[in-house]
């Protein structure tokens, strides 16, 4: 998750070049600000944290939180007032 700023053009440039930068990487848009990916292993969490870093925008702020297929399928959602159904964690992805 990150806040980066957009008050100058370049600024703003730069916050959508990463974005854009996450969803080729294989993010998935949970919030505009809010991005995950599912990774089957630690080895394949350390390599994506790693191209993240390498893709950061001068200035503001990126957090990355790690949380197990367990504690994702624990998330509570809602839509409005309506409850979501529970999340399933993604099988591991096929690579072509």
């Amino acid at each position: 998750m990150f806040d980066l700023p957009v008050v100058e053009q370049e600024e703003r440039k730069a916050a959508t070049a990463f974005r854009n930068t996450l969803l080729d990487m294989g993010f998935e848009m949970v919030q505009f600000s809010v991005y995950m990916r599912f990774c089957a292993s630690q080895g394949q969490m350390e390599t994506y944290c790693k191209r993240v870093e390498a893709a950061l925008p001068e200035g503001g702020k990126v957090n990355i939180l790690h949380f197990t297929d367990k504690q994702y399928e624990r998330i509570i959602s809602y839509s409005g007032k309506a409850k979501q159904p529970v999340k399933k964690s993604p099988d591991q992805f096929d690579l072509f």
